[in-house]
């Protein structure tokens, strides 16, 4: 991509309304823009990174056996009252009229739906588990939307459902999920801790979030700082006391600290849904049984903003190279060019090289912007790889090569460019 054409342009100053560190670095370094409280535009840069993301989920999702779907973002009235969720949820709902002055709710989540679409699919044991899953747009009335993007009134879910034959099933799979969560979440840089939770307007039971600890995050977790232990409670369910020894190994002590949700999983059971809702299905012995259901979720735009929470510095963001939205930005200082075996090669030239290559590259091409701007730029940005074209790089042999996460640079040629390994699509 040339950056003379990329859109938007980066910004010189932070929104006044900024307080997070993903608020400010984002829509300076034009990966988002908001066009109201809790509501966000991803843009070019930002889609990137949230396409790098989703093909995470994707892969580790499908490898547990996950199937791809759509479902409708519009729902009719009935649907939710079938499961009491119209009343219950009403504070999170975004609820409207049409014309007609028929009743319909936004999608803030999509059990109901996926429920009803089973039941209409389902009838034997045979057909069953079934493990269904989609990236789509959420809405949820919230009253402080507030972080950046890592709290919006619209926003992007990928969430599983899976429906089982029996609770066994669903236990099993519950924690093929919270592996494959385990797995995310490390290939995307987070490391989290596992803590249980309330189920909220979802269920009754006991569920799981995963969590990220920072300072900017609005979540209160409980943990034993002990790091092969896994106690982890949040603010609702916690009944133990900070500083006590830890009630699964005895040996570390109970912790408090700020943290951000970045993912959550929900044993749901047959209850709320598959009972209220009329979904049964003909078991081995022939007779009529309720579906146990499961349901896990993780937001790919609050992820994004919580690895900016994560990997930052006073200058800009620092993209795990899993994520990048490019692996390579070549910053093309006026006039400078390269010769080896006899050829003239600019910056162009290398960025083509370099994309024939399967190399990702960002190439800062525009000739009316200082250079000490486009080192500005490439630190916001937070390409992994910056790679400097200029006349005092060529008098040292080659081009300078700047790994964004660490401060010195070496000079190299284009061949050991060529050999390396950065930059070739990662996930995807």
């Amino acid at each position: 991509m040339r950056q003379s054409v990329l859109f938007p342009k980066t910004l010189r100053e932070a929104p006044k309304d900024a307080v997070s560190s993903n608020h400010r670095l984002l829509v300076r370094g034009g990966f988002v823009d908001q066009l109201m409280s809790g509501s966000w535009s991803i843009l070019p840069l930002g889609q990137r990174v949230v396409t790098k993301i989703n093909n995470i989920i994707r892969q580790e999702i499908n490898a547990v056996g996950g199937q791809e779907l759509a479902l409708p973002l519009l729902h009719p009235k009935e649907i939710w009252n079938e499961t009491g969720r119209w009343e219950t949820a009403r504070e999170v709902m975004y609820q409207l009229k049409d014309t007609r002055e028929k009743e319909y709710a936004l999608s803030f989540t999509h059990e109901e739906i996926v429920m009803d679409l089973l039941r209409k699919k389902i009838f034997s044991y045979k057909d069953l588990p079934v493990y269904v899953y989609q990236f789509s747009t959420k809405f949820r009335n919230e009253l402080r939307a507030t972080g950046g993007i890592l709290r919006g009134r619209e926003f992007l879910m990928k969430d599983l459902y899976s429906a089982h034959a029996s609770e066994a099933d669903l236990t099993d799979y519950y924690q093929k999920v919270k592996e494959s969560y385990l797995k995310i979440f490390k290939r995307l840089g987070l490391k989290v801790k596992v803590t249980e939770a309330s189920g909220g307007v979802f269920t009754e039971k006991r569920t799981h979030e995963f969590q990220v600890i920072n300072s900017a995050g609005e979540d209160t977790i409980y943990f034993c700082n002990r790091e092969s232990c896994e106690f982890g409670q949040n603010k609702e369910v916690f009944d133990y006391k900070v500083g006590e020894p830890c009630p699964i190994c005895k040996e570390g002590i109970i912790t408090e600290d700020h943290s951000i949700e970045v993912g959550n999983i929900f044993p749901l059971g047959i209850k709320k849904y598959a009972e209220k809702m009329g979904f049964s299905f003909t078991d081995k012995d022939g007779s009529k049984k309720p579906v146990w259901f499961g349901s896990y979720g993780i937001g790919p735009t609050r992820v994004m903003g919580t690895i900016v929470e994560e990997y930052h510095d006073d200058k800009g963001i620092i993209w795990p190279e899993s994520v990048a939205p490019y692996q390579i930005h070549i910053v093309d200082l006026e006039n400078s060019q390269l010769t080896t075996h006899n050829s003239q090669l600019t910056g162009e030239a290398i960025y083509n090289k370099l994309s024939e290559a399967g190399v990702e590259v960002l190439w800062d091409d525009r000739s009316d912007v200082s250079a000490g701007q486009k080192f500005a730029d490439a630190d916001l940005v937070g390409v992994p790889y910056r790679l400097v074209v200029s006349e005092k790089s060529l008098e040292k042999g080659g081009l300078e090569i700047k790994k964004r996460s660490e401060e010195g640079t070496q000079i190299i040629n284009l061949d050991q460019l060529l050999q390396l390994s950065l930059g070739k699509p990662q996930n995807s």
